[in-house]
C-alpha cells in the first residue's frame, strides 16, 4: 500500500511538471548587451527585454547583477533569453530564443520585423513584435503551483516507509547530503520552501519543496527529481524513484515543527 500511494504521488507530481511547461520556471537572465550591439543597453533593448519578461512573471535578472543564492548555486530554474539580429538589406529583423541551463531551446518566437531607416526605432518595433509572439500570459509560477497541487489525505499506510538506501545528490546544485546534516526551511512566498544547509559559512541548496493540503507533506520541485518530503513521528523525510527503485533519505530540519 505504501509503495502504491508513493507512486501515485509521484506520477501526479510528474504529469503536473510537463504541464506546467515555462511555468516550472521562476527566474530570468537577460544580457545586458546582446551580441550584434556596440555598447550595454544600446537603444533600450535589454531593459525593453526585462521589463517584458517581468510583465508575465519571471523575476529577471541582467547577466552582469549580483545573483540571488538560490539561481547562482543552481540555475536550471532559470530562462536565458538572447535576442538574435536576422536582418536583411531591406528590412530589420529580430527573433527571441528562450534557453534552458542545458543550453536546450524551450521557446523561440516569430521573427520581429521592421522597415523603419532610424536603428533605434526599427531595433525596438522588430523586438516587439517578437517579443509580443512568445505565448507566455499564462506564465504564473506561484499561482500554478497553488492552484493545480494535488489534494493529498492524510494516510497512515503513506507514512510507513522502511528505511532505504541514503541518496547521493547531483553535485550540480549541491553535495551529497548525510542524514546528519541540518537544514533550514527557508520561505519563497507562500507556498515554497527552500531546504538549505544550516551550517556552513554559506548555504547550500539542497531542495525546493511546494506545500500540499497537508501540513505534513511536500512535493519535490525539481527539473531533474520528482519526490515528496513527509513527516513521520516528528521526523522528516524524502522519498522518490531513482532507476525506478523507491529510495529514502531522512531529513533533519531544524525549524518545521
Amino acid at each position: 500500500m505504501t509503495k502504491k500511494i508513493i507512486i501515485f504521488l509521484i506520477l501526479m507530481v510528474s504529469n503536473l511538471g510537463i504541464s506546467q511547461d515555462l511555468n516550472t520556471y521562476k527566474y530570468a537572465i537577460v544580457p545586458s548587451k546582446f551580441s550584434f550591439l556596440k555598447e550595454k543597453d544600446q537603444y533600450r533593448l535589454n531593459t525593453l527585454t526585462k521589463m517584458f519578461m517581468e510583465k508575465y512573471g519571471f523575476v529577471t535578472f541582467f547577466d552582469t547583477d549580483i545573483l540571488p543564492v538560490e539561481v547562482a548555486e543552481y540555475n536550471c530554474n532559470t530562462i536565458f533569453v538572447d535576442v538574435q539580429n536576422v536582418s536583411s538589406l531591406l528590412s530589420t529583423k529580430m527573433i527571441v530564443v528562450l534557453k534552458d541551463c542545458r543550453n536546450t531551446i524551450l521557446l523561440t518566437s516569430v521573427q520581429g520585423k521592421s522597415k523603419e531607416k532610424e536603428y533605434h526605432s526599427a531595433y525596438n518595433q522588430a523586438l516587439r513584435e517578437a517579443l509580443n509572439s512568445l505565448d507566455l500570459k499564462n506564465h504564473n509560477f506561484q499561482e500554478d503551483i497553488g492552484r493545480k497541487k494535488p489534494v493529498l489525505m492524510a494516510d497512515e499506510t503513506f507514512l510507513e516507509t522502511t528505511k532505504k538506501p541514503n541518496i547521493n545528490f547531483d553535485d550540480t546544485k549541491k553535495n551529497a547530503l548525510n542524514e546528519s546534516e541540518k537544514l533550514f526551511a527557508k520561505p519563497l512566498g507562500s507556498n515554497l520552501f527552500q531546504l538549505l544547509t544550516n551550517d556552513t559559512n554559506i548555504p547550500r541548496l539542497i531542495l525546493t519543496i511546494a506545500k500540499t493540503n497537508n501540513p505534513s507533506i511536500f512535493i519535490v520541485q525539481e527539473a531533474m527529481k520528482q519526490g515528496v518530503v513527509y513527516k513521520k513521528d516528528s521526523e522528516w523525510f524524502l522519498d522518490f524513484y531513482e532507476n525506478e527503485k523507491l529510495v529514502s533519505q531522512k531529513l533533519n530540519i531544524i525549524n518545521f515543527n
